[in-house]
């Protein structure tokens, strides 16, 4: 009996390499070469930079089942809600509801207090108090008397004296833009006063900078990142805002806004793909989790939403709106931002897990994903709890002067909404990590791959590694 005779090999020795770009690798998009000199050593390298490996037909079509629905309710939603453009209203003069216009510091020199604040109350000479401080120096320090310039609206050219106090906070000085309230019905001599400085110059060079980061850094998906977050920044102002001021629900409201915010972000910064559309699913159902449990302890805790001058000024000028429902609105479109960037990342992780090794199933993938996800919660649930008390941080100075207990402190209601809103989006936040890790691991488990290893369409072919050779599968 004769044995089939095996192919000769050829001499000397193969070395393999491949080098993935951290992304699922796909060989279409690999570039490769291989040196050698006759029956010498041989080299080969691939290098496969590449997107994220196409899933199935049937899983794709899964995924479309839940996700069209979902986009389809969002469209109706914008349409049935979307306004006709901010209602209007009589204009009260107070806080940011006046007419401003734009102004100039012509000139500014030193006069005496006394000379022009004659019409002020003496002072009793008591320092001890904030008001008898302020009278002191009204009558016996250095004013600066400023002639300001409106360069704006039908009256630009028109000049008026801005009178300085020594101790005021904000200072002025030659050349310096500012802000000038206009009230028409104030006699002549009243109707115009600065009421801020024109910041708009370092604000936009700041925002360059910015971009220009995002840009050098990300490159093309910088740019992507970009033009979601003006498209944010344009649903956000021509819909959620005027939508809740014509007296739409904010809850829903802020439901529709912010599912069109995150259909438009996170599918044009990371593509149309599969691993985009569950990070979508997971924060849909985190964002969902946020909404109920927000709701019912901002019902339990009684949160009116109405805490200080700028709710109140909303309530008074538009009183059909419901304040708790818009503290609702703000924790919901507060979360999306941060939950995007978790559900995201959980999701890459698991996908790379799974090209790793495909051998892994669902279990497997879940407890190396959150594995992943736990140091991830630690740093985001520590950076969410510092944003809200970096901007509540004159407030809660304020309380500390007043050596308030902390009990107290907790229960005042402008605290307790800050706490509400930042222990309600932690929790979110923290939900969203074994959610999303639990959806991506299902539906990259169950992908079928039907469609890479048919002949002809261009799909991979196992590789059998024996004896320390790589060797094609027959």
């Amino acid at each position: 009996m004769t044995s089939p005779q095996q192919p000769p090999e050829p001499h000397g020795h193969a070395h393999g390499h491949s080098h993935g770009s951290g992304h699922d690798s796909d060989p279409s998009h690999g570039h490769g070469h291989t040196s050698g000199h006759g029956p010498g050593p041989s080299h080969g390298h691939s290098h496969s930079h590449g997107p994220a490996a196409p899933v199935s037909r049937h899983l794709r079509k899964v995924i479309a089942a839940v996700l069209i629905p979902f986009a389809t309710a969002v469209v109706v939603g914008l349409v049935v809600l979307w306004p006709g453009g901010t209602p209007a209203h009589e204009r009260t003069g107070v806080g940011f509801d006046r007419q401003t216009e734009q102004g100039k510091v012509v000139s500014v020199e030193q006069v005496d207090c006394k000379t022009v604040n004659a019409a002020q109350v003496p002072p009793t000479g008591d320092t001890s108090t904030p008001e008898g401080r302020e009278a002191v120096n009204a009558q016996q320090g250095e004013c600066e008397k400023a002639t300001i310039e409106v360069t704006s609206g039908p009256e630009k050219g028109r000049t008026f004296v801005e009178i300085v106090q020594p101790d005021a906070p904000r200072q002025l000085h030659e050349g310096q833009g500012v802000v000038v309230a206009y009230a028409p019905d104030a006699p002549r001599d009243l109707q115009y006063s600065v009421t801020d400085v024109n910041r708009k110059l370092p604000m936009a060079v700041l925002a360059g900078i910015f971009a220009l980061a995002v840009v050098v850094v990300g490159r093309m998906r910088g740019v992507m990142a970009l033009v979601a977050l003006v498209a944010s920044f344009l649903v956000l102002t021509f819909f959620i805002l005027p939508a809740i001021l014509q007296g739409s629900n904010p809850l829903v409201v802020a439901v529709v806004g912010s599912s069109a915010i995150m259909l438009i972000a996170l599918y044009m910064c990371h593509g149309l793909s599969a691993r985009t559309s569950v990070a979508v699913l997971g924060t849909l159902i985190s964002l969902l989790l946020t909404g109920l449990l927000g709701s019912l302890f901002i019902g339990w805790a009684s949160l009116s939403g109405n805490t200080d001058d700028y709710t109140g000024l909303i309530h008074g000028l538009y009183p059909e709106i419901d304040m708790s429902g818009l503290l609702l609105a703000g924790i919901i479109i507060g979360s999306l931002g941060v939950l995007d960037d978790v559900t995201v990342t959980q999701t890459s992780a698991v996908w790379e897990l799974h090209q790793a090794d495909p051998r892994m199933g669902p279990r497997g993938l879940y407890r190396a994903g959150i594995r992943i996800g736990r140091d991830h919660i630690a740093s985001v649930v520590n950076t969410l709890v510092l944003a809200y008390a970096g901007a509540a941080l004159p407030l809660l100075l304020l309380f500390s002067i007043a050596q308030s207990s902390m009990g107290t402190v907790a229960n005042s209601e402008l605290i307790a909404e800050e706490i509400v809103r930042t222990l309600v989006g932690s929790i979110g936040l923290v939900a969203s990590v074994p959610i999303t890790t639990a959806l991506a691991a299902l539906v990259v488990s169950a992908d079928r791959a039907d469609a890479d290893d048919r002949p002809g369409n261009g799909g991979r072919k196992a590789m059998a590694v024996r004896g320390g050779r790589r060797r094609r599968a027959k």
